[in-house]
């Protein structure tokens, strides 16, 4: 089970990426400032490190730089609300492996995490294909599959399904749906989750997702 070091001091921001990243299976811990940061990133207890650029003491830059000359190689992705050219090329010159501006979609976030941890442990593919049933999902090449027959899904279809298969007999609210796969500013009022369940049964089968009423969706074994 990885464990992901979030660094960010706007608590809305961090309490939503740290729920994300925790349901779907990762141990977090959350620091609001860059010194704490350093300090947690430096022990060795961490597999990735999430790093805002804009924290109180220490910026996210100097917490980058100075992680690189300790040598520590933990993979490290910039979440940051600067978005320009020379502050995206500064953070990956500086070290980083990634960078992703906000706003943000989570299931972006969480994709770009998954790959870095992939990328530093090549010895684990198996991680990286869910099964339900007859079910199949390979992360890796995004293909899904059910029972012989190869399926064709939409980038979008496949978050969905994906969140389905690591909950499976889980009932999952359409809020908790939106949230983590539609992203940060989800707008709670929307349908779209009901609409990409008809989508979802129409390829995967009819009676594999089940409606909880009042509850949300299961998906079934």
């Amino acid at each position: 089970m990885s464990r992901i070091l979030i660094a960010e001091d706007e608590e809305r921001i961090a309490s939503f990426v740290e729920r994300g990243l925790r349901g779907n299976g990762f141990v977090t811990t959350v620091v609001g400032d860059g010194e704490t940061a350093y300090t947690e990133a430096v022990s060795g207890a961490y597999d990735l490190l999430v790093l805002d650029i804009g924290l109180p003491r220490v910026d996210g830059f100097t917490v980058l730089r100075r992680l690189r000359e300790a040598r520590v190689t933990m993979p490290v992705v910039i979440l940051t609300a600067r978005d320009s050219v020379r502050d995206t090329v500064a953070g990956l010159q500086g070290g980083a492996d990634d960078y992703l501006a906000k706003p943000f979609a989570f299931e972006e976030l969480l994709a770009r995490i998954r790959l870095r941890l992939r990328t530093d442990s090549p010895g684990t593919p198996d991680a990286t294909v869910l099964r339900v049933g007859d079910l199949e999902l390979d992360l890796r090449t995004r293909r899904a599959v059910v029972g012989d027959r190869s399926v064709d899904l939409t980038a979008r279809e496949f978050l969905l399904a994906e969140m389905f298969c690591r909950h499976p007999d889980q009932v999952l609210s359409r809020e908790q749906l939106l949230s983590q796969v539609w992203g940060f500013d989800f707008d709670p009022g929307s349908n779209v989750v009901d609409v990409y369940i008809r989508y979802l049964r129409r390829k995967l089968g009819q009676e594999r997702i089940e409606t909880v009423r009042g509850m949300g969706y299961r998906l079934l074994p």
